[in-house]
Parts: C-alpha cells; sequence; structure tokens
C-alpha cells in the first residue's frame, strides 16, 4: 500500500510539473504583431513615460494637492465633480 501511494504521489507531481511548464511556456509565444513598427517604438518609449511619470508627475501632483496648496493650484480630489 505504502508503494502504491508514493508511486501515485510521483506520477501526481510529473503530471503536475509537466502540465505546469507547458502552460508558462505558450504564455510568451512570438507572433507578427510584436515586430509592427509602432510596437517596437512602444517599447523603447515606454520606460521613458514611466520615468517622468514617477520623476516628475507623481511629485508634482503631491506638492499640488497638498492641504492650503489645493486651493491656490485649484486641484479637486478625484471622483468630486469631475465634470466642468
Amino acid at each position: 500500500m505504502k508503494r502504491y501511494c508514493l508511486w501515485l504521489a510521483v506520477a501526481v507531481l510529473a503530471l503536475h510539473l509537466s502540465v505546469g511548464a507547458a502552460r508558462a511556456d505558450s504564455d510568451d509565444e512570438f507572433d507578427e504583431t510584436q515586430t509592427h513598427p509602432l510596437r517596437i517604438a512602444a517599447y523603447l518609449v515606454h520606460p521613458v513615460g514611466f520615468a517622468l511619470e514617477w520623476v516628475l508627475l507623481r511629485p508634482f501632483h503631491y506638492v499640488v494637492s497638498r492641504p492650503g496648496l489645493d486651493k491656490v493650484f485649484g486641484h479637486r480630489p478625484h471622483g468630486e465633480n469631475r465634470a466642468y
């Protein structure tokens, strides 16, 4: 009985590992849409935009949304009177 349980556990583990590896491999398949010139440009521009957001825009939003300064800059909390 112990031997049967051991073989069953090994078989289940092997099946789990083989199915999991196949699934992870299939998520990153190459297709022709990744070679479009605009997609390649986006790969190059995206890190620049990400860095600008975190280095310039988020600190700027922090400053203009401080209590007291929000009235000077006209900042309104998100979700409050979004219609202009």
